[in-house]
C-alpha cells in the first residue's frame, strides 16, 4: 500500500456519499498522476482543517492508497513521484503493529510473586492494569471512588443540587478526571505508546475515526461506556477491580515492599502481600500527597497553572476559525488554541504564560470540587459537541517563587486558597453553596462585579453568582489575564468580546507537585536513600509516588521531556551499573498525580510505560 501525505481536498471530501468518494479518489490519482480506475482501495490515514486562509479553509489528508497492479505498480508510484514537483508526498505505508505484550505470569506464579497493585483508574491506572492482565501478572486494582454508573448517579446528583460526595465526584472514581472532559487524545509529547493507547480505545469500543483524526476526541457520553469495557478486560485477563477502596498503608523490609494496606469506608481494613505497587492516583490526591510528604519520600514543587474558564457562542468561534465556511456540515464545531508570554510584571524577573487549554467545542462548565467549601470548575464535551457554547480554560503559570514557603504542597496550599475564596465570594453575593462566581470579560476588565451576560448564558450546572473575579484570583494571576485578554483577541477575534463569560476558578490543570522516581522507573524511600535500608518500615500511603507531567501547551511542552520515549518493551532495560544505582523498592509512580502526564494520551502512555517496565524486571535477565 502506498501512503500519499499533505494531500489537499475540498471540504465537500468530507462528507458522506459516493460524491465525496469520487473526490478523495481524483485527488489521490492527481497527486500519483495515474487514471482514477487504477485505483483500487483508498484508506483515510489522517485527516485536518487547515484553515488559516479564510477564503480556502480546506482539509490536508493521508491516504493510503493500493493500486490494481500491485507491488510493482506501486514501486513505479513511488519513483515517478520522487522526481516529480508536488506538495503530496508519495511513500510505502507501514501498517500498524500490535502491541505486544510479553507473557511472564506463569513463571513468576511459581516463584510466588504476589500479583502486582495498582491505585487508582484514570488513564494511567486502567492502561497499566490492562497491560498486566495481559502479561499475566492478575493485578488488583483499587479505586478510592465509584464504579462508572455510580459515579455518575453522584455526579448528576450534585450537579442537581445535592450534597458533595468527596470520594465520588468529577475528581474521584473510576475513569479519573478524564471522564469528564471533552475527551482529548491529543498530546505535544512525542511518545511510541500514543498509537498503541488509540488502537487499544478502538478495542474498546471508541469510534475508529479517532485513529485518523488529526485531533481525536471522545466527549464524555462515550467514555464512560469505554471506561467500563477497559476495566472488563481487565478482568476477563485476570485481574481484579475493587471500587470505594483506598490504599492506606504499605510495609517495606530491607527497603522493598512487602505488604500493603487497603481500606473500605465501613471502615474495613484489609493486609496483603505485596511486593509491587502501581500509584497512578490523580492529581487531586492531595491526602495521599500529604502522606507522601509526611512519610520523608523525595517531592519537589512543580509549575502549574490556574485561572478561570471563558465561554462563548460556539457559533462566534466558528466564524471566527473558519470565516465563511464556518457552516459548512463537514467541518463541525471549531475549537482554538492561544497562548502568549507576557512581559514581567513589576517585582518579576521573567515574564508569566498565559493560554488557553482543555478547549471544550460545544461543552459545558462543570462541578470540579472534590473538597467541602471549594469551588473548582473545569469543561467537558459530548461526542457530537452540539451545545450552544464553547469554553476553554484560561490559565496564567505560577511556580515555586509564587508559592508560600518550601512545603512541597504549597502549590497545593495555594489552589485551596482559591477555590475557598470562590466559594466564599458567590455566597456573599447572593449564590448558594458551591455555586461558581462570574464576570463577563468587559466588567473583569473594568474592574466591576456587573451582571449577567447579553450574549451567553453560563452552563455551570449549579449556576453562577455575579461578581468580581479579582476577589478570588491572586493579584498576579488578575493582572496577567487583564494584559492578556486584549492580546489574544487579536489572535483570534471575539476571544475577549465584552459579553464573554468568565466563570472561577480552575486551579486542577495539572498536578502541583512532583515525587521523583528513577530510570526503573521506581520511587526511592527517603530513609533508604540515607542508610541503604529500611527494616520492618511502614509507611502510609504517603510514601509511594514519582516525578515530571503535564497536558495542554506549557505544561504539554514539559511533558516533552519528562516522557522519554522508549520504542519497545526492552527499551526499559537498563543497563546493569545503573540499575545497580537504584533501589529497588517495589513501588512505581505513575501518571498525572504524580507529576509524570497531563491530559488523557499522556497520562495512558505513562501507565504503559510503567506497566512495560513493571514486567520487564520480571522477566529473566
Amino acid at each position: 500500500m502506498l501512503e500519499i501525505s499533505n494531500l489537499a481536498l475540498p471540504l465537500d471530501a468530507g462528507l458522506e456519499g459516493k460524491q465525496a468518494e469520487k473526490l478523495v479518489r481524483r485527488a489521490a490519482a492527481r497527486a500519483l498522476n495515474i487514471p482514477p480506475n487504477d485505483i483500487t482501495e483508498i484508506r483515510l490515514l489522517k485527516r485536518s482543517v487547515d484553515a488559516r486562509k479564510k477564503h480556502d479553509v480546506h482539509f490536508v489528508a493521508t491516504l493510503g492508497v493500493e493500486l490494481a497492479g500491485g507491488a510493482k505498480a506501486e514501486a513505479a508510484a513511488i519513483g515517478a513521484a520522487a522526481h516529480r514537483k508536488g506538495a503530496a508526498n508519495v511513500k510505502a505505508h507501514r501498517p500498524y503493529e500490535s502491541l505486544r505484550v510479553p507473557q511472564v505470569g506463569a513463571s513468576r506464579q511459581t516463584q510466588d510473586e504476589p500479583r502486582p497493585i495498582v491505585v487508582g483508574t484514570g488513564p494511567a491506572g486502567l492502561f497499566c492494569a490492562l497491560y498486566l492482565a495481559r502479561a499475566g501478572l492478575r493485578p488488583l486494582v483499587v479505586e478510592r471512588g465509584a464504579a462508572v454508573d455510580e459515579r455518575m448517579a453522584a455526579v448528576d446528583a450534585f450537579n442537581a443540587g445535592e450534597p458533595l460526595d468527596p470520594h465520588t465526584n468529577i475528581q474521584y472514581g473510576e475513569g479519573g478526571a478524564g471522564t469528564f472532559s471533552d475527551g482529548k487524545l491529543t498530546t505535544n509529547i512525542k511518545s511510541p505508546w500514543a498509537q498503541h493507547v488509540l488502537h487499544l480505545f478502538v478495542e474498546a469500543g471508541a469510534p475508529e475515526e479517532i485513529l485518523w483524526q488529526a485531533k481525536p476526541h471522545i466527549g464524555t457520553d462515550l467514555l464512560v461506556d469505554i471506561v467500563r469495557n477497559i476495566r472488563k478486560q481487565i478482568e476477563q485477563a485476570g485481574g481484579e477491580v475493587r471500587f470505594n477502596t483506598q490504599l492506606t498503608a504499605l510495609h517495606f523490609e530491607n527497603g522493598h515492599l512487602t505488604q500493603a494496606e487497603i481500606a473500605r469506608p465501613q471502615p474495613v481494613t484489609e493486609l496483603i502481600p505485596a511486593s509491587r505497587v502501581v500509584l497512578a492516583c490523580g492529581h487531586s490526591a492531595r491526602d495521599t500527597f500529604e502522606l507522601v510528604r509526611d512519610a520523608g519520600v523525595r517531592m519537589e514543587q512543580k509549575p502549574f497553572s490556574v485561572g478561570v474558564r471563558i465561554e462563548h457562542p460556539q457559533q462566534l468561534i466558528n466564524r471566527s476559525q473558519y470565516g465563511k465556511a464556518a457552516d459548512h456540515p463537514a467541518l463541525g464545531a471549531a475549537d482554538y488554541k492561544l497562548s502568549m508570554h507576557l512581559r514581567p510584571q513589576k517585582g518579576e524577573e521573567q515574564g508569566r504564560g498565559v493560554y488557553t487549554f482543555c478547549m471544550c467545542p460545544g461543552g459545558e462548565v462543570v462541578c470540579a470540587a472534590s473538597e467541602p467549601e471549594g469551588v473548582v470548575v473545569n469543561g467537558m464535551s459530548r461526542f457530537a459537541r452540539d451545545g450552544q457554547n464553547a469554553n476553554s480554560a484560561l490559565l496564567v503559570g505560577v511556580g515555586p517563587e509564587d508559592f508560600d514557603g518550601e512545603d512541597p504542597l504549597a502549590g497545593i496550599k495555594l489552589q485551596r486558597e482559591m477555590e475557598q475564596a470562590a466559594y466564599r465570594i458567590a455566597i456573599a453575593a447572593g449564590g448558594e453553596p458551591y455555586q461558581a462566581p462570574a464576570q463577563t470579560v468587559g466588567d473583569f476588565l473594568a474592574h466591576q462585579a456587573g451582571g449577567p451576560s447579553k450574549q451567553v448564558k453560563p452552563t455551570y450546572a449549579r449556576g453562577v453568582a455575579w461578581c468580581d473575579l479579582h476577589e478570588c484570583l491572586p493579584p498576579f494571576v488578575a493582572r496577567a489575564m487583564e494584559q492578556a485578554l486584549p492580546q489574544l483577541d487579536r489572535r483570534m477575534h471575539g476571544f475577549a468580546d465584552p459579553q464573554a463569560v468568565l466563570t472561577g476558578v480552575e486551579t486542577r490543570s495539572s498536578s502541583p507537585v512532583r515525587i521523583v522516581r528513577g530510570k526503573n522507573m521506581q520511587a526511592q524511600l527517603a530513609a533508604a536513600s540515607v542508610s541503604g535500608c529500611v527494616q520492618d518500615e511502614v509507611l502510609s500511603m504517603a510514601q509511594l509516588v514519582p516525578a515530571p507531567a503535564s497536558s495542554d501547551t506549557q505544561d504539554q511542552a514539559r511533558a516533552k521531556t519528562q516522557a522519554a520515549p522508549e520504542s519497545s518493551a526492552a527499551s526499559n532495560r537498563q543497563p546493569a551499573d545503573v540499575a545497580a544505582l537504584e533501589p529497588e523498592t517495589g513501588l512505581y509512580p505513575c501518571g498525572e498525580g504524580a507529576g509524570y502526564a497531563g491530559g488523557i494520551m499522556s497520562a495512558a502512555c505513562d501507565g504503559l510505560r510503567v506497566a512495560s517496565a513493571l514486567v520487564e524486571s520480571l522477566r529473566p535477565e
